[in-house]
């Protein structure tokens, strides 16, 4: 899949496309990355890309003509490479919020055009004209689209194979079935105690080797963490019949 992303800062997107296990999919070329600077596109001696609102109003707002002919050389050049058509994301405090599922169905499709914003918008016609779709990280604003833009393509690319040391490893992450994830321990076994901190031992479920009561402590657990911090995924979990009745039983035993 290939990713083309419209920016005002390309810099920003290296040291993360280059770092970290993630960077296996964009080394290998599975989650390939386009950096189109927008300035590149500009028309005048000082590459200008923002002016004043109509109307009047704080900040600037990103000119059209620039975004527009940013567009058409992403589309131009990937005709010529032979990527099959790709939607226009625009990351926006009022779009969609970006979720597990939409990044699953994402990490098996072609990529996408990224758009980046700056400033106080862009320019409505760009979004009427060219935007399919427009995401958000939450309801709070940012300075620009190019944290969200990172955050998703490292979210499609930790699902590509391989990417990841276990293949098991995101099927059991938070949200994979509804849920939120249950605590993990490591070594040592049992953690000293330190600074007003009692001495910490790891549950011995997970040291009894018996996999279906450490299945069945971790279900609860997930199950239990989604009760008191997410008691909406719980019910959209229910809605879905993701839940059995020992889950319901588990549930009912919290008194939540």
């Amino acid at each position: 899949m290939r990713f083309d992303v419209v920016t005002l800062f390309p810099e920003l997107f290296a040291p993360h496309l280059s770092q970290g296990i993630t960077r296996r999919a964009f080394e290998s070329g599975q989650v390939e990355v386009r950096l189109w600077p927008l300035r590149d596109f500009a028309d005048n001696a000082y590459r200008r890309v923002d002016d004043r609102p109509y109307g009047g109003g704080p900040g600037m707002v990103m000119l059209a003509e620039p975004l527009e002919r940013a567009l058409m050389a992403v589309r131009a050049a990937r005709d010529q490479a032979g990527e099959p058509p790709a939607p226009v994301v625009h990351f926006s405090p009022t779009g969609q919020a970006i979720d597990q599922a939409l990044v699953r169905d994402w990490a098996g499709g072609p990529g996408a055009i990224l758009l980046c914003g700056r400033y106080e918008g862009i320019d409505q016609r760009v979004l009427d004209r060219h935007v399919d779709l427009e995401l958000s990280l939450g309801d709070f604003v940012l300075s620009g689209g190019e944290l969200p833009a990172l955050v998703l393509l490292d979210a499609v690319a930790r699902l590509q194979d391989g990417v990841l040391g276990d293949a098991a490893s995101h099927q059991q992450d938070s949200f994979s079935d509804g849920l939120l994830d249950c605590p993990h321990f490591s070594r040592p076994e049992r953690l000293a105690a330190t600074d007003g901190h009692a001495e910490a031992v790891v549950p011995a479920v997970l040291m009894s080797g018996h996999h279906g009561d450490i299945a069945a402590w971790r279900r609860q657990r997930a199950l239990e963490l989604t009760a008191r911090r997410r008691p909406d995924l719980i019910e959209q979990a229910r809605a879905a019949g993701r839940l059995d009745r020992a889950d319901e039983r588990f549930l009912l035993s919290l008194g939540l």
